[in-house]
């Protein structure tokens, strides 16, 4: 086997990389051709380079595709530019707006990795018969009982494996992470021994597509008049003042609200239906137990096989926070996960990511999007209250 776990000599083993134009993508590269393999590289133009040409912190448009072609050259590659506009706006772009405008926090990078990176772009490796797709990405895997398992990085600080939940065993099997035993200041010595121009070039942004970080003007572009004006109103029923649209706000916001109160408010809820932004003390926004949709387990077993009491995990539930201790639990077709000791600010549209313990070797059981939270009781009943719906109570 070699250093890919594959069979065969270096030289005998095609590898495409998906090079960002990046340090860390093209210091993958420059690895795996250094130690002998065939290696390609691919760089996806994702959207209009014209407006991002020059903005730093974008990634796979103008400057960007520039700079992987030059570290292509470099190190003696062949290198391809592949137009994905059209699918990134319909698979990556299009949905985000659609989910800010449902009142959600969404996340544009897991939908990438999800649909373009490990989905089509995965496929036009295997059009270039590679025999694996590898990233920049900082996670680690390895062979556990046949397949490879997914687990956290070295560097905790540049941990992706929230942003690679939804990665499937099948795709597993044929993606390797070259980086995810490294630091990030060992991959930038790297990228200077191996002499590449970019090894000090600054990290890209999360949201590339959203010029200066304004993700509402974007959503205003694409869904013209999706800015509903409405009320802005207290947990307890008092209606506060107005807002020029929920797509304004997330949940756990504290500053710039638009009201004045004697007490420090949030927002702990975002009424898509009625256009209400819901505010309340911090208390409110403490969440119990998460319902998921569209779960990707990553486990040995099947999560069918889950047993009646639930299984005890790490849950991380949003990319910035660790992981905390919960349990999984199948309630009917419900995928829950109780937080011990509950999480402030949890927003549907989010991930729940699935851990077997909170260290730097932690396996990732996969994750599931976040649907709907519940809170404690209190909270429950008052939300119930202003939406004249069914009070849920948490088990918290």
């Amino acid at each position: 086997m070699n250093s890919l776990d594959l069979p065969g000599r270096p030289e005998d083993t095609r590898v495409v990389v998906a090079m960002s134009g990046g340090v860390d993508s093209s210091v993958v590269a420059g690895l795996l051709k250094r130690q002998g393999y065939d290696v390609v590289g691919v760089t996806l133009q994702l959207y209009d380079h014209g407006e991002a040409i020059h903005r730093k912190g974008a990634c796979c448009a103008g400057q960007d595709i520039h700079d992987a072609r030059r570290v292509a050259e470099t190190i003696g590659i062949p290198h391809y530019v592949l137009d994905y506009e059209q699918r990134f706006r319909e698979a990556v772009i299009d949905p985000f707006a659609a989910s800010y405008i449902a009142g959600e926090t969404p996340i544009p990078c897991v939908a990438c990795n999800q649909t373009v990176k490990f989905h089509d772009l995965l496929d036009t490796a295997r059009e270039l018969n590679a025999d694996v797709l590898a990233t920049g990405h900082y996670v680690r895997t390895r062979l556990v009982n046949g397949r490879r398992a997914m687990f956290r990085p070295v560097d905790l600080e540049r941990d992706q494996s929230y942003f690679l939940f939804a990665t499937t065993p099948d795709q597993l099997d044929f993606l390797r992470f070259p980086l995810g035993g490294l630091t990030k200041p060992e991959t930038r010595d790297l990228a200077r021994e191996l002499g590449l121009e970019i090894a000090d070039k600054h990290d890209s942004q999360d949201i590339c597509f959203v010029p200066q970080g304004r993700y509402t003007d974007l959503i205003n572009k694409l869904k013209p008049g999706a800015a509903e004006k409405g009320e802005i109103v207290h947990v307890d029923g008092r209606v506060l003042g107005h807002h020029d649209g929920i797509i304004n706000y997330t949940i756990g916001q504290r500053r710039g609200i638009g009201v004045a109160a004697g007490e420090p408010l949030y927002v702990v809820h975002l009424d898509a239906e009625r256009s209400r932004v819901i505010v309340g003390p911090r208390e409110a926004l403490m969440t119990h137990r998460i319902h998921l949709r569209d779960v990707n387990w990553l486990g040995d077993e099947p999560l069918d096989a889950l047993p009646a009491e639930g299984m005890e995990l790490f849950a991380k539930v949003r990319s910035t926070r660790p992981p905390r201790e919960a349990r999984l639990l199948r309630e009917g077709d419900d995928i829950v996960v109780e937080l011990d000791g509950g999480e402030h600010g949890i927003a549907p549209g989010q991930a729940c990511v699935f851990y077997d313990s909170d260290g730097d070797a932690a396996r990732v059981f996969g994750g599931g999007w976040i649907d709907r939270t519940e809170r404690a009781r209190d909270a429950e009943e008052a939300l119930a209250a202003l939406n004249d719906a069914p009070v849920v109570v948490a088990h918290g």
